[in-house]
């Protein structure tokens, strides 16, 4: 009888598979290399876009106006101020995108916002302070921001008829919140509910922040920034968002709100029961290269599988070192899609990198396979897969559901092709 040849058990299918595999878990290392790259280069967007807003405007914080009124304790004999926030406030905010400063390959948005603020103040009630302790011609109107150095103009407000301008004070600065105020006027003379109005403009970035200090407060806010990110303490009552900006008002009543309407002696900090919205990309070009690279291991490991379906289907011969070259390949997508993305879109950098690592494997496989007909298909599988994580990055609500249905279709579409290898051989 004529003996068979034995085949070798490095030429079986089970040793390429744990080749494969094994190559597969490799290939992370260049790609964990990448994504660290990827990490590194958005840490130093930041760095630069606080660096330069810093020079224009960094994120707005503010409330007000407080009427603070000098007061002699009757137990202590000590001189205090008393705090008294208005009956009512409406503001109106106006927010206009800025064109990005520009810094090297770094850009960062900016804003100008003009804010009208109107109201008034009821009698302040001292409780059981005697009215001879009450030093009414030493009144004065407080305002607290976060970002002084950013205002555009000086700040008047007119109470009744009487208009008094705001300076800054060292007095009311705490941490990072800094104080104008105006001089001391007497109170006496206004009626017992006085209003006022007043304007302040700001140069700004990132995010606005208004505490509701009213009992009832209104606060209308236009921009023509599409893609506002209603944070903070409150939702807005109304929005619409456009592709042109939004529009979103919000009104506040002194119950839904965890602080007093008056306090003695000093303020607390209240912005974090504050109203905010965020004036940032909701998914910026890293983040988007971020998401892109997670899904490396899946790219590469679905590519080899391909190839290893077609070597066991053609019984054609791909050797690990062709493997490796092509998962090589692979990893370059995200080294080219992270360096065109920062001086183009990332749609477009996504298109070229895609394009160029689908026609680079392609061409490749010809030489591989020794045939048109593979190489086709591995182009055409390579197209639908990136086009699939494509979408994928731009979801958000749907990302889980569409990779989910996407990958219960590739695990089909691998188990329909692979159901007739005899895997023994």
């Amino acid at each position: 009888m004529q003996q068979q040849p034995r085949t070798s058990i490095f030429q079986s299918s089970t040793a390429k598979m744990i080749m494969v595999g094994i190559l597969t878990l490799v290939l992370l290392i260049p790609l964990a290399l990448v994504q660290e790259l990827i990490t590194e280069r958005s840490i130093r967007q930041k760095e630069v876009v606080t660096e330069t807003t810093s020079k224009w405007g960094e994120k707005i914080a503010f409330h007000g106006p407080i009427l603070k009124v000098l007061y002699t304790d009757p137990i202590t004999k000590k001189n205090n101020f008393a705090y008294f926030f208005p009956e009512n406030l409406e503001a109106n905010i106006q927010t206009t995108m800025e064109k990005p400063l520009e810094r090297s390959i770094y850009k960062s948005n900016v804003f100008t916002t003009q804010m009208k603020y109107s109201g008034k103040f009821s009698n302040p009630n001292f409780k059981n302070i005697p009215a001879e302790n009450i030093h009414w011609n030493h009144s004065k109107i407080v305002i607290k921001t976060s970002n002084l150095k950013s205002l555009k103009d000086e700040v008047k407000i007119k109470i009744n008829n009487q208009e008094l301008t705001f300076e800054p004070s060292n007095s009311e600065t705490t941490d990072s919140i800094e104080s104008l105020e105006t001089n001391y006027f007497n109170y006496t003379a206004m009626q017992k509910e006085a209003s006022f109005k007043f304007d302040i403009a700001f140069n700004g970035s990132q995010q606005i922040k208004i505490v509701p200090i009213g009992k009832t407060t209104t606060v209308n806010m236009v921009s023509n920034w599409n893609s506002p990110n209603f944070n903070g303490n409150y939702a807005p009552t109304t929005r619409a968002i456009t592709d042109e900006g939004f529009k979103a008002t919000w009104k506040i009543l002194h119950f839904n709100r965890p602080f007093a309407q008056q306090y003695f002696e000093s303020l607390p900090s209240l912005y974090k029961y504050s109203l905010a919205v965020d004036f940032i990309t909701p998914v910026d070009e890293y983040q988007q290269n971020e998401r892109a690279s997670k899904y490396g291991f899946l790219v590469i490991g679905l590519t080899f599988l391909i190839f290893f379906l077609i070597q066991s289907i053609s019984k054609i011969n791909i050797h690990i070192f062709q493997y490796t070259m092509i998962g090589i390949a692979l990893i370059m997508f995200y080294t080219l899609l992270i360096s065109i993305t920062e001086h183009s879109s990332f749609s477009f950098a996504y298109g070229i990198a895609a394009s160029a690592v689908i026609v680079l494997i392609s061409m490749y496989s010809i030489s591989i396979l020794k045939d048109k007909k593979f190489p086709l298909f591995i182009g055409t599988s390579l197209s639908v897969l990136y086009t699939f994580i494509y979408v994928i990055i731009q979801l958000e609500d749907y990302a889980l559901l569409v990779g989910s249905i996407g990958l219960f279709l590739i695990l089909a579409a691998v188990m329909y092709f692979s159901r007739k290898i005899e895997w023994n051989k």
